[in-house]
């Protein structure tokens, strides 16, 4: 019998649509917990960008009485201070997990090849990691134990989290009211997890080409002989 429960409840947790429903008027708040600790508590299996499309549709239908524009901003807080508290667990427990000798896991030359990422593309990866699941709850941390700018972070986390927190909710309130969205919900919100990845795959290939472009010159250059 309690297995019973759990399991339901579990799966009720990974459902955006019924877990508002469960929530009822506490629906925000729940939203907004399920935001900070996915964006800084490492829970990466939530359901963060179907949630905030499912929360805006909530708010159009008047199931959430929450104005649009405060609900927004409301959820862009706690997606930014999410990514500020991950940043600090990375920040502190970095040298710990990393300065140990005998790690066969954790060691400085990663923090230092993470430092050189974020230096080099930092800002992009930040706002970017946002729409795509898993990378939006590590990259906070990885962050912190790279030591990147802790300034360049937070900025741009920010405009990460407008976009995501407050761009999803809003198009959630927009589009919720399109029936044929609304009478298909569930494979809406699978379209809007496979599209959060997009702009992480055309930033592969952009890096493919590069690196291949780059192999190609260096492989043209004329040999100096001794």
């Amino acid at each position: 019998m309690t297995c019973t429960v759990v399991a339901v409840t579990f799966a009720d947790l990974l459902n955006p649509e019924k877990l508002i429903t469960l929530l009822d008027t506490w629906a925000l708040v729940g939203v907004c917990l399920i935001v900070f600790v996915e964006c800084g508590l490492l829970l990466f299996f939530l359901p963060g960008d179907s949630l905030l499309f499912t929360a805006g549709l909530f708010i159009a239908a008047g199931a959430i009485k929450t104005p649009l524009w405060l609900a927004c901003i409301v959820l862009i807080a706690c997606a930014m201070l999410g990514n500020v508290v991950g940043y600090w667990i990375g920040h502190r427990v970095g040298p710990a997990l990393f300065n140990r000798p005998d790690s066969k896991i954790f060691k400085q030359e990663y923090v230092d090849k993470t430092h050189e990422f974020f230096e080099k593309y930092g800002a992009r990866a930040i706002v970017l990691a946002r729409f795509v699941p898993i990378v939006r709850t590590f990259i906070t941390l990885v962050a912190g134990v790279g030591r990147m700018d802790a300034k360049k972070f937070f900025t741009y986390s920010f405009i990460g989290g407008i976009f995501w927190a407050g761009g999803l909710t809003v198009l959630g309130y927009f589009l919720g009211s399109v029936p044929i969205i609304r009478e298909n919900l569930e494979l809406t919100l699978i379209g809007i997890v496979f599209l959060s990845i997009v702009p992480i795959i055309f930033e592969y290939l952009k890096a493919r080409r590069e690196k291949k472009a780059l192999n190609g010159a260096t492989q043209v250059m004329p040999r100096i002989e001794d």
